[in-house]
């Protein structure tokens, strides 16, 4: 699972593809321990900061970060790296039933992001299925090496018509909430404004997928000197249903996002942690718990190109 973006939109997403994870494998997933490393390395400035920041100021200050966010999104293109998901089963009785763990290099062939994987419970994988994954990255790029000019101006259509829809819905985040500064954190040597977010009462969202922001609160670190999200740690207010008879996440869902500054010019995801109380097709209770760590982040060189997958090996 290829982390998502930008700005709150990843807290839903990230919950809609614990969900969907947990019924491919028969709903494994892990314990959420309710912190991160952020969390961790992040000391609350005790000299006590005299700055304030009203409401006005704070919504201007979260669409400059959404629209950096959505420059993020661009960046990352620009990027492979290496992903590593965890997901746990938790019982009724709160046991970890199953772990299952999967770690993969997302890698951008033709301007389309693909997951290679790589490893099972961090083990490398066996010779038969490395050769299956070679193999299915090449369809990949043959496919798109041997692309017509009409069928990917159509495919550069839609991924921008799906951009433009994602920055529609980060534009409504500012207007959603009623935002209140909390004070100010010390992240990773930087200076953090630390702001509690909760929907605003009598918001009516433009686009229907707005509505979970109703039922969606938390708090965001943001980075003073460049206005990007650092952190976001939210929760569920309500029951969020998604599709009629698929999924509900429950109260208490929690989403726990980091990100980091990479080479001085992009901040990408770091850090995701989610654990989802879940109903499936309003039968059966379970908790999910989602780990997903992105490191190793690479750009690609000038000049950089495709090649197949027999030339990389031969390399």
């Amino acid at each position: 699972m290829r982390m998502l973006r930008p700005s709150f939109a990843i807290i839903v997403c990230l919950a809609i593809l614990s969900v969907a994870k947990a019924q491919q494998v028969g709903a494994p997933a892990t314990q959420a321990e309710g912190h991160s490393s952020a969390e961790t390395s992040a000391q609350t400035n005790k000299g006590g900061s005299a700055e304030t920041l009203s409401n006005d100021q704070i919504k201007d200050l979260i669409r400059r970060v959404a629209e950096n966010d959505m420059a993020n999104d661009k960046k990352l293109r620009d990027y492979t790296y290496t992903e590593r998901e965890e997901t746990k089963k938790i019982n009724h009785t709160g046991e970890v039933s199953s772990t299952e763990s999967k770690t993969s290099e997302v890698l951008q062939i033709y301007g389309e992001t693909v997951e290679k994987l790589i490893a099972k419970n961090d083990k490398p994988l066996s010779q038969k299925d490395a050769a299956k994954e070679d193999e299915r990255i090449q369809k990949i790029i043959d496919k798109r090496k041997n692309e017509s000019d009409s069928d990917r101006e159509k495919r550069i259509k839609k991924e921008e018509k799906d951009r433009e829809e994602g920055r529609e819905f980060v534009k409504e985040i500012a207007d959603a909430y009623d935002f209140r500064l909390l004070g100010v954190e010390n992240i990773d040597g930087r200076e953090a404004w630390v702001i509690q977010a909760d929907p605003r009462s009598g918001y009516v969202p433009h686009k229907k997928e707005a509505k979970l922001l109703t039922k969606i609160a938390g708090k965001v670190w943001i980075d003073k000197e460049e206005s990007q999200w650092v952190r976001l740690d939210t929760r569920v207010t309500d029951t969020i249903s998604f599709g009629l008879f698929l999924a509900r996440l429950h109260e208490g869902t929690r989403i726990v996002v980091e990100q980091t500054r990479i080479n001085d010019e992009v901040w990408l995801p770091k850090h995701a942690a989610v654990h989802v109380d879940v109903r499936v097709a309003l039968l059966k209770n379970f908790d999910v718990d989602l780990d997903v760590t992105d490191r190793d982040y690479k750009k690609f060189r000038t000049g950089a190109r495709i090649v197949g997958m027999q030339e990389l090996k031969n390399q």
